[in-house]
């Protein structure tokens, strides 16, 4: 479906299913230079056993138009406007990387409006190498190597998923070449410049699901556990043979911990 949000059309994949009043919501935020895609297993799920979904494309990302926000704050902000866009009152959000960070920072700054949250892959700080970010600034294919190469694990790297069809390395830098440019920098800046994480954390009080990859060089797990510590009510799944892409890689699991969690 599509939403006015900010004056800006913006998409959100529901399953094909209409969104019911009688129904929870669930949000599911993607990551840099991503789209709802990345949801597929997961929100076709949720979609199809009893929950209203809103799988987003943020602003200037996969179907939705307006220019990419360049702050996490600013991300959170229009997740709500987006909430009320839907015509929907509360959710929970699910978010990976960048969109973990968003989620943390909506449900600090918006408590009444988020009943949960969980977060994939996240990490505080959420910093970006030097290297990265330039490559990213100057539109290099480097930046999309780069980014293939350290989100899934060397495993996963060989090849074989339990999604039919679905190649993970390959989908991934498809879906990096058709970012629109500048999008990717705007996103990595973002992430790196997020200094709002621990405070956010302190300021939740809806309970916290954390996903974590054993093997995630993008957002190691010791990068995480200040953030887990400073929750007050956070659950911890850590998948031992996942890198950072986890819902390629593990996406039963994914799906398992989630079903389980909301």
């Amino acid at each position: 479906m599509y939403l006015n949000v900010n004056d800006a059309q913006v998409y959100a994949y529901t399953g094909a299913r209409a969104l019911s009043g009688d129904q929870p919501t669930l949000v599911f935020v993607h990551g840099a230079a991503s789209d709802h895609s990345v949801w597929a297993w997961q929100s076709r799920y949720f979609a199809h056993h009893g929950f209203n979904v809103l799988a987003v494309d943020l602003p200037q990302h996969g179907r939705s138009g307006g220019c990419a926000l360049a702050s996490v704050e600013a991300i959170a902000d229009w997740l709500v406007a987006m909430l009320d866009a839907a015509d929907v009152e509360s959710a929970a959000l699910v978010g990976h990387s960048l969109g973990s960070l968003a989620a943390l920072e909506a449900a600090a700054r918006n408590g009444p409006r988020v009943e949960r949250i969980a977060l994939l892959g996240p990490a505080v700080p959420m910093t970006v190498s030097d290297e990265l970010q330039d490559a990213a600034r100057r539109d290099e294919p480097l930046a999309f190597e780069l980014i293939n190469g350290w989100s899934f694990s060397a495993t996963r790297q060989r090849g074989g998923n339990a999604v039919p069809g679905m190649w993970m390395t390959g989908n991934a830098m498809r879906l990096l070449e058709r970012t629109p440019s500048g999008v990717l920098a705007t996103d990595l800046a973002a992430c790196h410049a997020y200094d709002r994480g621990l405070a956010a954390a302190a300021a939740v009080r809806c309970r916290v699901l954390a996903i974590i990859g054993a093997r995630d060089l993008m957002a190691p797990p010791r990068s995480a556990q200040a953030l887990i510590a400073a929750l007050h009510d956070a659950e911890v799944v850590e998948l031992r043979e996942s890198g950072h892409a986890l819902m390629a890689e593990e996406p039963a699991a994914v799906l398992d911990a989630l079903r389980k969690f909301l």
